[in-house]
């Protein structure tokens, strides 16, 4: 029994010794790795917060389901993409739903984006998370691992569950999309000489 009061579950035949108090720090370290992919997939702070919360306790919950070969970070994120999908129809619903009352949180925001830009590199940035944001969940999903989280097109594949092959279209049409994206908004932003 750990600190916790978890029973470590019955090791497998030929499993390496890792106990509870080992998973749960390996657990541990990959917290920002989850955060930062959650805030990405969910685009919005608190959900991203209650995924990872999700996650972790589900990992914690089923971590004799490791098969302590491999990654755990793998392991980790294919539980915290499987959380974000199956909780879509719930944030479909709850999206749908008007606050009746402005918070002030609004306001702030509001406040942020009426500041003139300092810097054009800030500005390029924020086109591109702009454009991740708009690419369909699943092409997204894919290109935030390989890009944010420098995930081979294998890991992917295995915490997608899907095969290598739809790895790579994804993340070819995630391209395209992208590349389409910032032609129309170059184009949109030339403006014409007039004397």
């Amino acid at each position: 029994m750990d600190a916790m009061g978890h029973d470590d579950p019955p090791k497998p035949a030929g499993a390496p010794d890792v106990t509870c108090q080992d998973v749960t720090w390996l657990i541990a370290r990959e917290i920002p790795h989850l955060r930062r992919y959650a805030a990405a997939l969910a685009r919005d702070r608190s959900e991203a917060d209650d995924l990872v919360q999700d996650c972790l306790e589900r990992a914690i919950r089923k971590r004799h389901l490791w098969r302590r070969h491999g990654s755990i970070r793998g392991w980790l994120f294919r539980m915290l993409y499987r959380t974000f999908v199956n909780g879509y129809r719930r944030r479909v619903r709850e999206r749908t739903q008007v606050q009746i009352e402005p918070s002030g949180e609004g306001i702030h925001m509001h406040e942020r984006l009426c500041e003139p830009p300092r810097q054009e590199h800030h500005l390029e940035w924020l086109d591109m998370a702009d454009a991740l944001q708009r690419l369909p969940d699943r092409q997204r999903a894919a290109v935030l691992l390989v890009a944010l989280e420098g995930m081979s097109y294998d890991e992917v594949a295995g915490i997608l569950d899907i095969p290598v092959g739809t790895v790579r279209s994804r993340l070819s049409r995630a391209r395209e999309a992208l590349r389409q994206m910032q032609t129309r908004r170059r184009g949109a932003v030339s403006l014409r000489r007039v004397k």
